[in-house]
């Protein structure tokens, strides 16, 4: 069956992401190109690769055996690439990391220190929130990965690295400020503004509910701290909300945290790494950097 690599790639991405529209995405490449060149492996092969479910793009369990050979040969390239750029050296290359957005916080004066000591090397930075941080870490399309919890994964080496306390936030004023300390049990008889599922901080606190046999209903979920931090302010609910996101707004006023039993929750940042794979030399320098450099 006779494939180029820019086939191969298209598959492997097709299959990840289960949509045309996304693999070009990641690719950057048109929705048609995509589409032609899964058509040409398709009449190579003379068997079909995908078919549509609804709206849903699925594999043929022909299509499910090439794309598990793609991936392999994807990965067999990327460690390739990493060991050339091992042998060059850091004079050129690309440090790919992924982040929650939380992380951004504190990151941004780490990769300042990073630039100015290897200023050839490209920073390709992917913020989202926590699950879909493990998803490209997974999917091998970035080489490091900085989160909270990380997942029970015999193949992921999670290396801690700083502290990552959460509050309770409050607008000034709020009559709850004048109560010490609060119970728990209290903090859910109130409007909540929280993250979206999959991140990080929403799944701690609602780990914490849960420990304590607490329910809750949210009144605005957001998709960013930002978001958050406005809504509270603005008086729509109280907020569980990394102490490091807060910095500003507490110094001026404009958000105050409120002493909650069992708050704050203690969590902590973690550098994740697939095991299996060979760091190339941007990823390893980034590593010594912020494992080294970073307050403990």
């Amino acid at each position: 069956m006779p494939a180029d690599f820019r086939q191969i790639r298209v598959l492997d991405a097709v299959a990840r992401h289960g949509s045309i529209t996304r693999a070009a995405q990641e690719l950057h490449l048109t929705q048609p190109a995509v589409s032609m060149s899964v058509r040409h492996l398709e009449e190579s092969l003379g068997l079909p690769l995908l078919e549509r479910v609804g709206r849903r793009i699925v594999l043929t369990p022909v299509g499910q055996e090439l794309a598990d050979h793609a991936r392999r040969i994807v990965q067999a390239s990327a460690d390739l690439e990493a060991a050339v750029e091992q042998i060059r050296g850091l004079d050129r290359g690309v440090l790919r990391l992924a982040v929650v957005s939380t992380a951004n916080y504190f990151l941004a004066p780490i990769l300042a220190a990073f630039r100015r000591r290897y200023p050839r090397i490209a920073v390709s930075l992917h913020v989202a929130n926590r699950d879909s941080v493990l998803a490209v870490l997974e999917a091998g399309d970035t080489d490091l990965a900085v989160t909270g919890q990380p997942p029970e994964d015999a193949d992921l080496v999670a290396q801690r690295f700083k502290d990552n306390p959460l509050v309770v936030i409050a607008p000034p004023g709020h009559p709850l400020l004048a109560e010490a300390p609060i119970p728990v049990a209290r903090l859910v008889r109130e409007p909540l503004v929280v993250r979206e599922q999959g991140s990080g901080t929403r799944a701690a606190m609602e780990r914490l509910f849960a420990a304590h046999g607490l329910t809750y209903e949210a009144s605005c979920v957001f998709a960013s701290n930002e978001a958050v931090k406005q809504a509270v302010q603005a008086g729509l609910g109280l907020g569980v909300i990394s102490a490091q996101t807060i910095e500003l707004e507490l110094a001026t006023g404009r958000l105050a945290i409120l002493p909650v039993e069992t708050f704050p929750i203690l969590r902590v940042w973690y550098l994740l790494y697939r095991a299996h794979r060979r760091l190339p030399p941007a990823a390893q320098a980034f590593r010594r950097i912020l494992l080294g450099e970073s307050p403990r």
